[in-house]
């Protein structure tokens, strides 16, 4: 597997100003602040990490960045065009490969086209890399395209073991991720990437969880990933216990910070992303499962010191139901848990709530969902992790005229969104619609196009108002008969930091 990473650096003029209020210093260094009122202003800066997509020959990847105009609507989107502020700038750099110990190393691979860069706010850009030297990828956008920067990375693989559509948000950095649905089992093969894009080496620990707790594995001083490197990780190679069908693994840094996402790989069903679950929380939403699953199979684990009671319930479009395979699940602390939902969704499309059997008893769980379309030869995986809800505004990059699904799901009390489809990136008029959610509903609608569409083209969720919204976008690109797809969730996009005021306090220069 190739482990060469680039760096993908976005830099453009600032749209929207960033301003602060003087203030004296004090005679101790100190600015005295007035922390009764602040305010929300623009991120500076936004960092992303994409995973090398494939090794496999036939892999065809296509990358979608994308930063939302400023403002809401279709009218925000399409005006953004005209700002004429200075142009974005890409830098692409090969990195020093990661050599694994035990292994080869790797070649150093040749430089493939830059992924393209966003210079405009509201309009997507796109660039594709075939075969298996397609890098990982670091980058970075800065100013007026920084708030909400976002990059979906897509791989269709139409034959061989690994074969599936692949998608995948490409993830920040940050130092704890918790992944339910891995597996050694021997018909899977599933591999943490993790990525640097800091200046110094960063240290990963990687634990697994199985059905009886922590599996055993050798003693270490962690996983080293260069800096500007990715190091993927082959899961059955770390643990001396049986092959093991479902497990939790657990990455956390020790020093340094990394991306980490798992590529898995099932002979049978094919393969897809699996990303890092939403923190651990006593309620989890897994949004956005297809109406015609034929499989459908849950893990979740409980990292505190408590066991969780968890009630299982299906959220339709017209109510929330308990299935009839399983209305609860029990998960021992520090233990996997799952269960088989066979003839879950009946037809209907849905998302899975879990929420404590007693109110009074909130223990945090991760959870992730393993879902499989079609039959047989022709099956097609994919999974979804516990989404976090919506605060603000969320997009998922990489849409296509034909085979994208929203999902939207107000497991409480109702909401209204506004989901906006950003102009093609060959071109095309962006478009927004308001829907309004019912309380305790998922609501599945087809997305919405571009006027005049020419290339893939984002899609924005903005909560207007009411509960939590989680949502999910499920994206079909059907293959020799096989039921391609893959489902990303909407991530909240922290477009915007709270900063305290500060202000003039005389009062120090008193005697």
């Amino acid at each position: 597997m190739k482990r060469t990473t680039l760096s993908l650096i976005a830099v453009a003029g600032t749209l929207a100003a960033v301003t602060g209020v003087a203030a004296l210093t004090a005679p101790d260094g100190t600015v005295p602040v007035n922390t009764a009122q602040a305010t929300r202003l623009p991120v500076e800066r936004s960092a992303l990490l994409c995973p090398a997509p494939s090794t496999s020959e036939v892999a065809e990847t296509t990358y979608t960045s994308y930063t939302p105009a400023a403002g809401t609507g279709a009218k925000a989107a399409a005006g953004a065009k005209g700002d004429g502020r200075a142009a974005a700038k890409a830098e692409l750099k090969p990195a020093p490969a990661a050599p694994i110990p035990g292994e080869e190393a790797p070649k150093k691979a040749k430089a493939p086209k830059a992924p393209a860069t966003v210079t405009t706010p509201g309009t997507p850009v796109n660039a594709t890399a075939n075969g298996p030297d397609a890098p990982a990828l670091t980058g970075s956008a800065s100013g007026g395209l920084a708030p909400g920067w976002t990059v979906q990375q897509t791989t269709v693989v139409a034959a061989g073991g690994a074969r599936g559509l692949l998608g995948v948000t490409c993830t920040a950095p940050d130092t704890d991720f918790w992944f339910p649905a891995a597996s050694t089992a021997k018909e899977r093969q599933d591999y943490v990437h993790l990525t640097n894009p800091d200046d110094s080496t960063a240290t990963a620990d990687i634990e697994l969880y199985g059905p009886a707790g922590p599996l055993k594995m050798p003693p270490g001083d962690g996983i080293a990933v260069p800096a500007h490197s990715t190091v993927p990780v082959l899961i059955s190679t770390l643990t001396t216990d049986p092959a093991q069908q479902d497990l939790t693994v657990h990455v956390t840094t020790r020093s340094g910070r990394v991306g980490a996402v798992i590529g898995a790989a099932d002979d049978k069903a094919g393969s897809d992303w699996l990303p890092a679950s939403a923190d651990p929380a006593g309620t989890a939403v897994l949004p956005g499962i297809p109406a015609d699953a034929t499989s459908v199979r849950l893990v979740a684990y409980a990292p505190g010191e408590d066991d969780a009671d968890l009630k299982i319930q299906l959220v339709t479009p017209t109510g929330k139901i308990v299935p009839a395979s399983a209305a609860s699940v029990h998960v021992k602390s520090g233990m996997t848990a799952s269960v088989d939902l066979p003839d879950l969704t009946r037809g209907e499309p849905g998302s899975l709530l879990l929420t404590p059997s007693d109110p009074k008893k909130d223990t945090p769980v991760v959870a992730a969902l393993r879902v499989v379309r079609g039959k047989g030869d022709k099956q097609e995986v994919a999974f979804i992790p516990a989404a976090a809800p919506i605060q603000g505004r969320a997009t998922v990059a990489d849409n296509r005229d034909k085979g994208a699904t929203l999902a939207l799901t107000a497991p409480a009390a109702g909401a209204e969104v506004r989901i906006t489809a950003s102009a093609g990136a060959g071109g095309g008029t962006a478009v927004s619609k308001t829907v309004t959610l019912k309380p305790g509903t998922t609501t599945s609608l087809a997305a919405p196009v571009p006027e005049g569409l020419k290339g893939s083209y984002a899609l924005t969720v903005e909560r207007l108002s009411g509960g939590p919204v989680h949502a999910s976008r499920l994206l079909e690109l059907p293959e020799d008969g096989i039921p391609m797809f893959t489902v990303q969730t909407f991530a909240d996009d922290r477009s915007t930091v709270e900063v305290p005021k500060a202000r003039q306090d005389l009062t120090v220069l008193d005697d």
